[in-house]
């Protein structure tokens, strides 16, 4: 279990790092000039590619999760992770309450963006070798 849990805040770390690079890059520059839907919408595509990416590699890194369950199971947690970072970062950045920050969000970008999430919880099981088999303890 504790492997799976190494393999899951990797993942997380991986894909939350450079979507918060992305954010930093995206409110000061990108936002002023196409708005927060299209800078949003913009970056979702990078997102996706991230998500594909690290995915890959946790399952490289990390043959043990090479099994439909754990690969689901390192997915599932890491969207967990991800979604209680985003809400208490964005509570504590934007001095916002919860409600106040949900009720914000762009209804195009923010549906996109669950969509994403969904993706990111499965994208470990989706990328799951099929001719590789699972890795088995000895």
């Amino acid at each position: 279990m504790l492997s799976t849990v190494r393999a899951t805040l990797v993942y997380f770390a991986i894909v939350l790092g450079v979507g918060f690079l992305l954010g930093v890059v995206r409110v000061p520059f990108i936002v002023p000039r196409v708005g927060e839907r299209w800078a949003e919408l913009a970056e979702m595509p990078v997102m996706g590619a991230v998500i594909f990416v690290a995915a890959g590699y946790v399952l490289r890194k990390f043959p043990f999760i090479r099994s439909p369950g754990r690969s689901l199971l390192v997915g599932v947690l890491a969207l967990v992770l991800v979604v209680c970072a985003e809400l208490a970062l964005a509570v504590a950045l934007q001095s916002r309450t919860l409600s106040e920050y949900l009720a914000s969000r762009d209804r195009v970008s923010g549906s996109v963006y669950l969509a994403v999430l969904v993706v990111f919880a499965l994208m470990p099981r989706f990328r799951l070798p099929s001719r590789v088999p699972a890795y088995r303890e000895a």
